[in-house]
């Protein structure tokens, strides 16, 4: 059995593993690459393993650095199934298509306004390519089990959103778990992670494997930046990721709402991925934990804004409201326009609820940047920037630790990815300091013969 890291290593994003196990070439994850420019410009390079000879993928769950890179496969000649959860099946649907509309959108933004350096500019993919990434998509049965060729596979729910799970594959004689994301035990919408698994080696993510999550309310934090925001007449940006953090704050907002601890303000949900995410919570809500009076509260509360016209539309409004859109670390999406447009005046608010990978627009934001460049030219903030730690969906470095204490056996070695490099180093020694196991950082390309 071997392990090649293609992704995630020495960042957050751009998840992708190759397994070679029971004569089956199995790639867990196909995500993204975001951030720094030198990690973006991977996605539009020639993928470093050879599409055509993988027998199938397997998804831990269906967020952009995870599946963002399926339509780039199709393209490159890959041919088998796409193995997920039934949610994360229908959450990557979601993900992908408006994935590669906003693309094909800025695109064409990009030409029309003569803002781009290529002629013209090009997606990453249409939405062509990724409904033909969709055609590949299967579900694996409630039993998370599936057996391909001599490799067992088996699923297992890791919290963070909805469908996401933890992916071991065996061939009878040797295992290696990969965590995919770890939710939180205290999580305010998603259910905790399944523990208890037995396996060889383990690769475990380190998003937050440096840092513990503050001892603070989250709900009381966004509470106190809408009044005062309100206050001052201003209007409160969040930028979101559509899946997992947008359902998080919207129940925030509708637990403050009821608790009357902030104005009656309209709740704008700017984000027709955020808008249909919402719904398949809804659906799966035997996946988490709000009851069906909270989701259709939610419902009452919020306007979904799904047009262009109505997204440009609240950009004229002068009145205090909260805007919610894509996306989280202000890599793209409508948030952007939106940030053009309030981010300029110190009566607004700008929230960043979740974590910023290094080299995004996020990061700029959280380091106190003064300006920003948006669609090619840069935008003065004056806006307050806020940000609220306690909303993360990923289990902070003793929630992973505890992960790792609860599996059925110690394994041989830890693989640490997923993580800045300070995050997953910090993890690896606190592994070997608290845990006494052997564990270790790969690097990008790097393969382990697991024997």
């Amino acid at each position: 059995m071997d392990v090649t890291f293609y992704g995630a290593t020495g960042t957050v994003t751009g998840s992708r593993s190759l397994v070679d196990v029971g004569g089956q070439r199995l790639l867990v994850d196909c995500g993204l690459f975001q951030g720094y420019k030198t990690l973006r410009e991977r996605n539009w390079a020639e993928l470093p393993f050879d599409a055509r000879s993988l027998d199938a993928v397997l998804l831990t769950h269906a967020h952009i650095d995870h599946s963002g890179a399926l339509p780039l496969l199709m393209k490159a000649g890959f041919k088998g199934k796409i193995w997920a959860t039934a949610a994360s099946a229908e959450l990557a649907e979601v993900l992908l298509l408006d994935t590669a509309h906003l693309q094909e959108e800025e695109a064409r933004y990009r030409n029309r306004h003569g803002k781009t350096k290529h002629q013209p500019a090009e997606p990453l993919y249409t939405q062509d390519d990724a409904h033909k990434a969709l055609a590949h998509l299967h579900r694996v049965g409630s039993d998370g089990q599936l057996n391909l060729g001599d490799a067992q596979v088996e699923f297992s729910p890791a919290g963070h959103i909805l469908g996401a799970s933890s992916i071991r594959v065996s061939d009878g004689e040797r295992s290696v778990l990969f965590s995919g994301d770890l939710g939180r035990d205290d999580d305010l919408v998603m259910l905790p992670p399944q523990t208890g698994q037995r396996a060889d080696w383990v690769v475990v993510e380190s998003t937050y494997g440096d840092r513990l999550h503050m001892d603070l309310d989250p709900i009381e934090q966004l509470g106190d930046i809408v009044r005062r925001t309100a206050a001052r007449g201003g209007v409160v940006i969040i930028p979101a990721f559509a899946v997992g953090r947008t359902q998080g704050l919207l129940y925030a907002l509708y637990r403050l709402k009821q608790a009357g601890a902030i104005p009656d303000l309209p709740v704008m949900l700017d984000s027709p991925m955020g808008i249909k995410a919402t719904g398949l919570y809804e659906r799966h809500n035997h996946l988490h934990r709000l009851s069906d009076e909270e989701c259709a509260g939610i419902r009452h509360m919020t306007r979904f804004v799904s047009s262009v016209d109505d997204s440009k539309a609240l950009m004229r409004q002068r009145y205090p409201m909260v805007v919610i859109a894509g996306s989280g670390m202000v890599t793209g999406g409508r948030v952007l326009h939106h940030i053009a447009n309030f981010g300029t005046h110190p009566r607004n608010t700008i929230v960043l609820s979740g974590f910023q990978a290094g080299g995004t627009r996020g990061a700029d934001l959280a380091a106190g940047a003064k300006s920003i460049k948006l669609f090619g030219e840069y935008v003065s903030i004056r806006a307050e920037v806020a940000q609220i730690e306690g909303l993360s969906a990923h289990a902070d470095q003793t929630g992973l630790l505890d992960w790792l204490k609860g599996l059925g056996q110690p394994p041989r070695q830890v693989f640490v990815t997923h993580g800045e490099p300070h995050a997953a180093d910090a993890l690896r020694l606190r592994i070997k300091e608290q845990l006494g196991w052997s564990a270790r950082v790969p690097d990008y390309r790097e393969t382990f013969r697991l024997a």
